[in-house]
């Protein structure tokens, strides 16, 4: 039996940030338990791309936040600053310029975009049903897998240990406090503080102690396209109008991913037991969709396509915040928005251990509270947009 201050379970983005801002904040003790291997969840399919075009305040200024550090890393993480876009039809013109002004006011350096601009970043982009763009001259996209190895690098450099392959059957608790976990062969590793950032498998051990986590696992397809040609580092496009986000996935490549979450097809899952490709009718819907978009494709072909599970709460943003037992912290339900806020997550996690409340007036720790989902008080955008609200 040995003894940790803090034992993080999950080894994805997510709790290596943890981690890594423990760490570096002074926390040695800390002990990373990852189920099977590192990034080998939610990151590792996930699309990299980097935005801090939120409807949410707090998450908006989270991935502000974040933004420098994955800047820093460049290619140490893969980073591509194409630019990030997002196109909206009439209906959502008035959302865009309203979130437009209001990360402005949070210090994004954030714009609107003439669309015979746009046309021009973009000349293989069909723009006759586009309103309204805005742009992030400094998002793009990076690999997520290896911003986490990132994390947990420096993690292990500043005395943290990480166990793969070790799952977490319960969380042990002595009257009101937490006083570890119990590994799935009976062994028990103490703590003092146990932080859940395993995703949709926290709401299990949740459960274990009686705890409400409401959380759904949420398949999604993507698909690699060849454009036919090569292309540039164009920019990422948020495509509101089609219901997609598409980036250039290596030369002449185009990963195209789903904003469409009305779409049966797609409905919950079980994280460990679903179809890692897309299917027909779904390659058939996103190809058409992208064919609209980008006519100017002189011989585009799927390529292949994969698929995967996000951890989805009722309001599609996270819990970090406190649960239950004393020591006892929730990190999950990201719903696919983890990777572009991953390091400012890991800091208000840090701020939360060690200093009981958020240090960032633009992150207020009340946002991410388990409790908002009972009092019926969800974390909603003030401006969504019409039918792709929950992503943004």
């Amino acid at each position: 039996m040995t003894r940790n201050r803090v034992v993080i379970v999950g080894g994805g983005l997510i709790g290596l940030s943890i981690a890594r801002a423990l760490t570096e904040r002074g926390v040695s003790d800390v002990l990373v338990l990852e189920r099977h291997s590192l990034a080998s969840g939610g990151t590792g399919k996930s699309s990299g791309i980097v935005r801090a075009h939120y409807g949410v305040p707090s998450i908006a200024a989270m991935a502000w936040r974040s933004l420098p550090l994955i800047e820093k890393l460049g290619d140490v993480v893969g980073f591509r600053q194409t630019g990030y876009t997002v196109i909206v039809g009439e209906e959502n013109e008035a959302a865009l310029r309203a979130n437009i002004a209001t990360h402005q006011s949070l210090g994004i350096e954030a714009e609107m975009l003439a669309v015979d601009e746009l046309a021009a970043l973009w000349p293989m982009m069909n723009v006759e049903d586009v309103a309204a763009a805005a742009i992030e001259r400094r998002g793009g996209y990076a690999d997520a897998s290896q911003l986490a190895l990132y994390f947990g690098q420096v993690a292990r450099d500043k005395g943290a240990r990480v166990r793969q392959h070790t799952p977490v059957a319960r969380v042990l608790t002595e009257g009101e406090k937490v006083t570890g976990v119990e590994l799935e062969g009976g062994e028990v590793v103490e703590a003092d503080t146990v932080i859940l950032a395993a995703g949709w498998w926290s709401a299990r051990l949740l459960a274990g102690l009686g705890i409400d986590f409401p959380v759904e696992g949420y398949r999604s397809e993507l698909l690699v396209v060849d454009a036919g040609v090569p292309l540039a580092d164009l920019p990422v496009v948020s495509d509101l109008v089609s219901l997609q986000y598409c980036r250039i996935e290596g030369s002449g490549q185009f990963l195209v991913g789903n904003s469409d979450h009305d779409d049966p097809e797609n409905r919950y899952v079980d994280p460990d037991d679903y179809s890692n490709i897309a299917s027909e009718a779904g390659i058939e819907k996103y190809a058409e969709k992208v064919m609209h978009r980008f006519p100017g494709f002189p011989d585009p072909s799927v390529t292949h396509s994969y698929a995967g599970v996000y951890d989805v709460p009722p309001d599609w943003n996270p819990v970090i915040a406190p649960v239950g037992p004393e020591g006892l912290v929730l990190c999950a339900g990201f719903a696919g928005h983890g990777f572009k806020i991953s390091p400012a997550v890991g800091d208000l996690v840090a701020d939360l251990v060690l200093e009981g409340d958020s240090t960032d007036p633009d992150v207020p720790a009340r946002d991410f509270r388990l409790e908002r989902f009972a009092e019926g008080d969800l974390l909603r955008s003030p401006h969504p947009y019409v039918g792709a609200g929950e992503m943004r």
